[in-house]
């Protein structure tokens, strides 16, 4: 495996190693920012808004993508302006013994843009994006009730999505927060972030986790 130099490099700084165990530092950072904005930007421009040379933007901008901390790039869309403009979350409760089959039916439908498993009264949220509310009622009543995996569903309709970054950084809350914070000791007792509370994942959630 090719690596950077561990050194500090001429700009200031750590040039972290090109693989998996990347230590990221405030001018990784700074690119992530920068790219946020403009995910085509060139080096040259990159390497100046950021304040190094080119050589070590390149650098860094290669070592990120190798790392995996960027894992692709793609174009975000007017999903109203393509037809779309219906956007719904659906709660799933799934009988616990047909995870596997809930996923693969899920992989079915192409109007499905996210799901995730979550703690709490559902099992999984998923986020549709339709042409109208009728479109919506079809799929959860035709579609999602025919799957045997589904035992119930809620549905939510997204109103006005008022904030929709591509993707927070840590560096966004200030110096203060870049550095990670320890784990919390579990034999403490306490629950941390106060009224924060999980519910215990059924049996059948960690199988859907291996699949995915």
């Amino acid at each position: 495996m090719t690596e950077t130099s561990r050194n500090s490099s001429p700009d200031g700084g750590q040039a972290g190693r090109i693989g998996i165990g990347l230590d990221l530092d405030a001018t990784h950072l700074r690119i992530l920012e920068v790219l946020r904005e403009n995910g085509r930007i060139s080096v040259a421009a990159l390497a100046e808004r950021v304040g190094i040379s080119r050589a070590n933007a390149y650098t860094r901008f290669e070592a990120l993508r190798a790392d995996g901390a960027i894992r692709r790039f793609t174009a975000e869309i007017d999903h109203v302006r393509t037809g779309l403009g219906i956007t719904a979350l659906i709660f799933v409760t799934v009988r616990q013994q047909m995870w596997r089959q809930f996923r693969a039916q899920l992989a079915q439908m192409p109007e499905v843009e996210y799901c995730a498993i979550t703690t709490g009264q559902h099992d999984a949220m998923i986020q549709v994006r339709m042409a109208d509310v009728a479109a919506v009622h079809t799929m959860v009543t035709e579609r999602l009730a025919n799957i045997p995996a589904v035992k119930a569903t809620e549905t939510v309709f997204i109103l006005d999505e008022v904030l929709r970054r591509p993707y927070v950084l840590p560096s966004d809350r200030g110096p203060a927060w870049t550095a990670r914070r320890p784990a919390p000791d579990p034999a403490g007792g306490e629950v941390p972030l106060g009224k924060m509370r999980f519910v215990g994942a059924a049996e059948g959630r960690a199988q859907l986790q291996r699949d995915l």
